[in-house]
This record gives C-alpha cells, structure tokens and sequence, in this order.
C-alpha cells in the first residue's frame, strides 16, 4: 500500500523547501528553531492534537532535513522513526470482533497479564492504553473473537525489521535486519517513517564553489510529463548551480556490458549468480542470505559506475544522485564501496532543492543521449535482464540463459530460498526489491501505471544504438567496474 495523503507530502516537502532556503541564505543555524513555527502558525493543530505536537514533528523533521536523526540518538540507519509522529498511532493490534459471545470462561480476560480486557454488556473489550499487544486473549479465546490487526508499517517490511516499544506503542527498526528499502515509508499514513535528506550537505558543496554533478536516475523519464526531458532536468540543475548532469541510463549500459561478461564466465562454469544494482536487494542478501554473498554479482551499480567515471575525469567532482531509491542513501554511504556518489537525493528532495532557487523542470526539446534503450529501461522490472542479454548478443555470447526475473519481495525471497536450497531452476536472478523495478520505488512521486504512457512515449523517441556502440563514448579503462562485499 502506498499512502497517497497529499497532507504528508505538503508537510514534508514545506520543510525541505524552508531548510533549503535558509541554507542557500546562509542563515540555516540563525532561524532553524522559527521554522516550526512558520509552518504551524498555530493557534488551531492542523492534523494532530495540538501545535505543540505538530511543532515537535516539524523539528524532528528539520533534523532529518540536515541528514541527523530525529531523536538526538546516533543511527547509521538511513530510515528512521519520527518519534513524535508514532507516539499517537491508533491502531491497536488485536481487536475484539462480532464473535465475541461474552462467554462465562472468560478465557480472554484471565489470560490478560495487564488487567487490558474488562467485559461489557455485549462483548469483551480490550484498552489500548493497557495492552501490551502480547496476543495471549487471542490465543485464549475458543471462538476466534480477537483479531489480529498489523500496523501498515510492520505489514509492509518484507523483512520483519519492525517491532513496537510495548510501553510507549512506538515502532523501532532493527538495524540488523533493515535493509533500508522503505517500504515502510510509503505505508505509514502518518508520516512517521522517513529517511535521512543531505539537502543541505548539496547545497553547501555548492556554495563552496566544489564541482558538483547531478547523476539523474532513468525512472526519471516520463513522471514529470511527456516534455520533461533529461535536457529538461540538465537545464534547471544547471540553473540551481550544479556544473551538469549526467544520465544514469549510461550507467546501466556499463552495469550491463560487465555484468554479462560475469554471467557468461558463471554459466560456462555452471555456477548461479544474481543482479547487484538494487542496493536493497544486496543488503537482503548480505543480512539474511549471507551464504549467497558469493553469488553476488560484484559489477558496481549504475549510480557507482557514473560516479567513479566523472571522479576518474576529476577527483575533487562532488556527484549527487536524484532518483527514486532511499536504500541508495546506504549505498552512498556504504565506505567499502570507493568512488560512488557523495550524497543521493530522491526526486522530491531534488524539487525542492531546485524550488528554493526558483527553479522549475521545464519542458524542453528531446536532444543528447547518453544512453542505450536498454541502460534507459534498467529501472524497469526486466530491464537489467533484458540489456544484458542485448550484450551478450553484441558479444557474440550464447544467450541460451534462463534468468528469474523477480520484482517485490515475494518473488525475490522465494528465487533466494530456491537458490539457498540448491533449487532454483534458472541460471540467474534479477533481483528488484520494489514492485515493478525502480519505477515503483518508494520515492517516485507517481505510481507507474500513472506515467507508463508519457514514459514509453519519451523513450520511444531514443535511437537505436547498442549498449558496447554507446559504450565507445566513455572512456571505460579509466575507472573499475568492480566490487567486493564485506562478510556481515
């Protein structure tokens, strides 16, 4: 479920927009503690139970706008809990229902520890102020009568990362298991759940005169119109301050031409091997399939590829990448990783950044490809698969390769047990954590489906070059195209 409030977003969006102002003005530390009280005026609470509260959840945002915590506590973790918009959750997880028959036995209430289940005139019932959320009622009960309701927040973790504080109902992310997809994030209808933003760390870098260069995603293409080019994103950036723009879709191409040099050596030694671009996915891998590290695919992903491309041209480049993607902030922040992108913003905190200088995406002419098809449709399920097949054709390679093209959670999860087990019927894995590729990430400001049309059209209008033809425009003995990955 993706959470569609359009008062989250203006509340999320208003405080990125003012801390941008501020830190282009230089006056971020002189006014940071005025900004909740410009956007809640007060004296009626617009969406909580008071102005206090409301002006609390502003503050903790305005850390994270600073890429800090929200709480004061240190966390390496990119998706963090905003404790101030948890605290009121109302969901209780268990709930009695119609079936409740107000049975003598009372099986319910004995089974409470918390004195939680008192019984009224037509059924048992449970204060959320008591419960614990044990399940020990539901259990008891011999008619079924107490349901079990998930909080959207731990429903949508496809991991089981979250759990909730039993005394104060707020939820907590085990950093071990998260592996920072934000899936969560998309869910919570309160808001509660978001990621650290480095709006601000860009626009210093900026200020400070540094060479900074915009690393555009390819789900960029068709979410802002049928005219919004990435001529259109290189122009505003450029406005903003950025020294340019490079498309990602490049990136793709050089992930796909190394990665298809992988899986034909892993196929003539008969050995399985998965993606490695969807930082998610690798963090699933590395933290609960660690047995799989070494079928890892250990070709950088298309954002690293860009970034170590333009720091090999310049080291001292600054590289930002935009796109749709929160476990790319990890990625970024990843230090086993050299030469990726120094800060990653998703595409409404690029807006934002860019609407602080009065700068708008514009419609602009399609020009300046930089990318295949192929590297242009990576962010789309099927699309890595689809670019290195294209490669191993231009190779000469056989492609007579059977690939589990899998994209959400469940598919993904059952390819890797498949996988585990010694199972999994085909020769490779394309493992994306979102539904439908990049272009269901948790950040895209539209569900694909919504944009699918403009998208086709945009790309439609790309020539026809092969990945390695495209590939002779960068100079590809400059940078490596490698990793390796640190045991858990």
């Amino acid at each position: 479920m993706r959470t569609n409030d359009e008062a989250l977003l203006k509340i999320k969006y208003n405080v990125l927009h003012e801390v941008a102002k501020l830190a282009f003005s230089g006056e971020l530390d002189e006014k940071r503690d005025e900004i909740p009280f410009k956007l809640i005026p007060g004296p009626k609470a617009q969406f909580r139970c008071c102005v206090y509260k409301e002006r609390e959840i502003i503050r903790q945002r305005v850390r994270l706008a600073e890429g800090k915590c929200p709480s004061g506590k240190h966390s390496d973790n990119m998706i963090q809990v905003i404790p101030s918009a948890c605290e009121e959750c109302p969901i209780t997880r268990f709930v009695v229902t119609d079936n409740c028959q107000k049975c003598m036995g009372k099986a319910c209430q004995n089974a409470c520890n918390f004195g939680a289940i008192s019984i009224g005139r037509d059924r048992a019932h449970i204060d959320p102020d008591k419960c614990k959320e044990c399940g020990k009622c539901a259990q008891a009960c011999p008619y079924n009568a107490i349901a079990e309701l998930i909080r959207p927040c731990r429903r949508a973790c496809p991991v089981d990362a979250i759990t909730m504080d039993l005394d104060t109902g707020i939820c907590q992310i085990d950093e071990k298991k998260c592996i920072q997809c934000g899936a969560c994030v998309r869910s919570c209808p309160f808001g509660a759940i978001t990621s650290k933003v480095f709006i601000v760390q860009v626009i210093n870098a900026l200020k400070a005169g540094k060479k900074v260069v915009a690393m555009v995603a390819p789900a960029a293409e068709g979410e802002f119109g049928a005219d919004i080019t990435m001529g259109s994103w290189r122009t505003a950036l450029k406005k903003v301050g950025f020294a340019d723009m490079v498309e990602v879709a490049a990136g793709g191409d050089m992930t796909a031409a190394y990665e298809a040099m992988e899986w034909a050596e892993a196929y003539k030694e008969g050995k399985k091997m998965t993606t490695s671009c969807c930082p998610a996915f690798v963090n699933l891998i590395k933290k609960h399939y660690p047995t799989l590290i070494d079928n890892l695919s250990t070709t950088v992903s298309p954002m690293c590829a860009v970034s170590r491309m333009l720091k090999a041209k310049d080291p001292e480049t600054v590289t930002v990448f935009i796109g749709p993607c929160m476990a790319k902030k990890a990625e970024a922040a990843d230090k086993s990783v050299e030469g990726n992108a120094d800060f990653v913003l998703t595409f409404g905190e690029a807006i934002e950044l860019m609407r602080a200088k009065d700068v708008e995406l514009e419609p602009e002419e399609y020009k300046d490809q930089e990318a295949s098809v192929f590297g242009k449709r990576f962010g789309n399920g099927g699309g890595v698969t689809n670019a290195v097949i294209q490669c191993l054709k231009e190779q000469g390679e056989s492609t007579d390769i059977k690939v589990a093209r899998c994209s959400g959670p469940a598919d993904v999860k059952k390819a890797l047990l498949l996988m585990k087990v010694g199972r999994l019927p085909e020769d490779f894995i394309e493992g994306m954590m979102c539904q439908g590729g990049c272009v269901g990430g948790p950040s895209n400001l539209k569900q694909e489906t919504t944009f699918k049309k403009d998208r086709d059209a945009l790309i439609g209008k790309a020539d026809e070059r092969g990945v390695w033809e495209n590939l002779k425009n960068y100079d590809m003995e400059s940078f490596s195209m490698h990793r390796t990955y640190e045991k858990q």
